[in-house]
């Protein structure tokens, strides 16, 4: 007997002796559902993103982003706090600096803000996890996430377009930066540039700094999406011409995904990331099954902007939407889930029970 005719048999009532195919008996309860519930969600799958700047007592709110803030580096301790007592594990940390150049200095400074902040956090909550996001984009004047091909630096090349992204210059830096932040006391670094050849040079420098110890979390997959259009307020840091399709992933490649991630873990990434998460479901579902590293999923600015935006308008009921969505993340097989709906959904979580 074929499926078919079991549904059929089901269908018409026959006998009880007869098989009966009934899925919907596991689901009578919210006890017995969440009895066999195949994924679960919890505070410690989150990593918390955090937007730090340069001064005191400064908690400005991002407009396009509902409930996020740029925070100064004691008003971030003080929230260091909280998500401690909510049970999430980690922080990823992008700066803002007081002034931005073409070469993002401020990222690669001792006394940059990151790095000030990594200081101020690992000495007040040192359980806390901090992880150091490593791209120029927040630094440069120009926003572009390295060093940009023009007859005003040294590095310039005329057999390339201006305004292309110079990629062994910005390795350069990518490795310095990192180093400085490491010092500081980063726990993971995290090079989110797309940027060729970003996790060698970021592992050859830690390690001749004498920071072998220091992890690497990838993003191995980073889209050029219209999806972090509220990140670019958030970070102040919309690119001055162009984009960055020049070096982030064309969003219809699939393929092109796992050679990415092949080449970041060939290099020495420690774990890998998919960024972002929601329109990349397949592509995470896929990371996951070919590589067995740590895998996260970053629930980008856009995503979290367009369900508060639904909710406002009364289209969706926020919590259950959210919380659905990080669900689908963790469930396409995400082990770290980078979400500004971390503090909410702890709380959330902790009321289901």
């Amino acid at each position: 007997m074929n499926s078919l005719q079991l549904v059929q048999k089901t269908i018409n009532g026959q006998a009880a002796a007869d098989p009966v195919l009934r899925p919907r008996r596991t689901r009578i309860s919210s006890a017995l559902r969440s009895m066999v519930r195949e994924t679960t969600l919890s505070p410690a799958d989150f990593i918390y993103p955090l937007f730090v700047r340069h001064g005191r007592g400064e908690r400005r709110p991002i407009g396009s982003m509902p409930g996020q803030c740029q925070l100064s580096v004691d008003e971030l301790v003080r929230e260091a706090d909280s998500i401690m007592e909510l049970g999430i594990p980690a922080v990823l940390l992008f700066g803002i600096p007081a002034e931005k150049n073409w070469c993002g200095s401020d990222n690669f400074s001792p006394h940059g803000v990151v790095p000030e902040a990594i200081r101020a956090l690992k000495e007040a909550a040192p359980e806390l996890i901090v992880i150091s996001d490593m791209c120029f984009c927040e630094y440069t004047d120009h926003g572009h996430c390295g060093v940009i091909n023009t007859p005003l630096v040294d590095s310039y090349n005329a057999a390339l377009p201006e305004g292309y992204l110079l990629n062994d210059p910005t390795l350069e830096l990518l490795g310095r930066a990192s180093v400085v932040h490491a010092d500081a006391g980063a726990d993971i670094i995290a090079p989110s540039a797309m940027v060729d050849g970003m996790v060698g040079a970021i592992r050859g420098a830690l390690d001749e700094a004498g920071l072998a110890h220091v992890p690497i979390l990838s993003y191995a997959a980073k889209y050029a999406s219209s999806f972090y259009g509220p990140f670019r307020e958030a970070a102040e840091s919309p690119p001055s011409f162009g984009d960055r399709s020049q070096y982030q992933m064309d969003p219809a490649n699939r393929r092109e995904a796992l050679r990415e991630v092949a080449l970041d873990v060939a290099e020495g990434a420690d774990m890998i990331m998919v960024k972002p998460a929601l329109p990349y479901l397949d592509v995470l579902a896929a990371v996951r099954e070919e590589f067995r590293l740590p895998t996260a999923a970053y629930q980008v600015s856009g995503e979290y902007a367009m369900l508060h935006a639904a909710a406002a308008n009364g289209w969706l009921d926020l919590k259950k939407c959210a919380l659905e969505s990080l669900t689908s993340i963790k469930r396409a097989g995400a082990d770290m889930i980078l979400t500004y709906f971390a503090k909410d959904a702890a709380v959330w979580l902790a009321e289901e029970g």
